[in-house]
């Protein structure tokens, strides 16, 4: 039985602690050039090589992402990138590129090459062909069913490794592939700075009626004819599985740490939970699912694994996020039975909050004995970034987040 990495994305060094803390075996990351996410910070050389490091003490490995459509102007970065992954001691590159690729394969032979999903491969005789030149692993497209992923598993070499999408923001285009940004903003979503515009609402108008709009569908609002849902597979870890898919990718480097917490923590349990009872009608526990609700998030649907996407993979009515939990405080240290805690959103004595625990459900405690820095007792915490503690008899660790629910504030 394979038994799946799991592998998370990590925009920055607060997203990758976020990462190792809750369970990820590896995660993605960005240079400062030449990765398909420009929002985040990423890593420059030294901080590459710094989360390596971290990484690499823990038992997990390290990707670094070089997968933009490179132009010539691109090139020319192309040897820094190369000699700073080499450096760091990152365990593999992932490419887009096939011109970037033969750079890679010259300069440091021996990198491990892992196809980027851009690369759009929807084929065995295409995987063969990466493997042929050297890929260790492909990341498929999103566009393939697990029926396909699995004749691809079986028509290709045993040792070719094959990552998936399996949690996150869907595109409309194909694999990423597409120029509304570049069109409306000028940014190039080939190369890490889509604006996501095929989240906005539509509509038509008439050349000679300036002004005269034309809704498109659904109502008198217009449609939002090209928002896709977000992709959640937590519910289908054996059917990955046996389709022969050897890394679970979560898709998120622009997200807060928080979403990568708490997506790689469900993640991680449920399949921890599916390796301790492996059978084909393997479901994760309620609340390892109910976690995926408690991110930002579009509806969710399971993408083009069990069919094609166009009856229930599209929200037409609006575009918006559901972001219906906070991050109250992040925990730096408990001891004497109370938690002693770095303040994010205000809170007051008497509340219910939630603390997320690592592999394990979360915890519902109530604020009791809230006091200050100085250990002076108050009603309320208000102030971002204050230090505060409350009583708490239930063994938490550093870093851990704790929350509440937005409708309850």
């Amino acid at each position: 039985m394979i038994k799946p990495e799991l592998l998370s994305p990590a925009g920055d060094r607060e997203r990758l602690e976020a990462a190792v803390m809750y369970g990820a075996d590896a995660v993605y990351l960005g240079s400062t050039s030449l990765g398909m996410r420009a929002a985040p910070q990423n890593f420059d050389a030294e901080q590459l090589g710094s989360a390596v490091e971290l990484c690499h003490s823990k038992g997990k490995k390290v990707y670094l992402t070089c997968n933009v459509l490179a132009h010539n102007s691109d090139l020319a970065n192309l040897h820094g990138v190369i000699d700073s992954a080499v450096s760091a001691g990152v365990d593999a590159m992932i490419i887009s590129d096939m011109g970037v690729l033969s750079v890679v394969k010259r300069i440091a032979p021996d990198m491990e090459i892992h196809i980027s999903t851009q690369t759009g491969l929807v084929n065995y005789e295409a995987a063969r062909a990466m493997y042929d030149m050297g890929a260790k692993r492909v990341v498929l497209a999103r566009e393939l069913s697990l029926e396909e992923i699995a004749e691809i598993r079986a028509k290709t070499p045993s040792d070719l490794e094959i990552e998936c999408f399996v949690h996150g923001a869907m595109c409309v285009s194909f694999s990423g592939r597409c120029l509304l940004s570049n069109y409306f903003l000028g940014r190039d979503s080939n190369r890490g700075e889509c604006a996501q515009p095929c989240r906005w609402k539509y509509a038509i108008m008439e050349e000679k009626r300036p002004g005269f709009y034309l809704p498109i569908g659904e109502d008198h609002s217009g449609t939002y004819i090209m928002n896709a849902r977000d992709m959640c597979m937590i519910e289908h870890i054996p059917e990955m599985i046996n389709a022969g898919i050897t890394s679970f990718k979560i898709e998120g480097r622009a997200k807060s740490s928080y979403y990568t917490a708490v997506i790689t923590n469900a993640y991680r349990a449920a399949i921890d939970g599916y390796l301790k009872n492996p059978t084909d009608d393997y479901k994760p526990e309620q609340w390892m699912i109910d976690e995926t609700r408690k991110v930002s998030h579009r509806e969710y649907c399971t993408g083009f694994f069990f069919s094609d996407p166009r009856d229930d993979a599209q929200i037409y009515y609006d575009g918006v996020y559901k972001r219906n939990w906070n991050v109250m405080a992040e925990v730096n240290r408990q001891e004497n039975g109370r938690v002693y805690v770095t303040q994010r959103n205000r809170f007051f004595e008497g509340d219910e909050l939630e603390i997320m625990v690592a592999g394990a459900e979360p915890l519902t405690i109530k604020v009791e004995e809230l006091c200050n820095e100085k250990g002076e007792p108050i009603d309320v915490a208000p102030h971002p970034m204050m230090k505060c503690s409350f009583k708490c008899d239930v063994p938490v660790h550093s870093g851990a987040l704790i929350r509440k629910i937005a409708d309850e504030e």
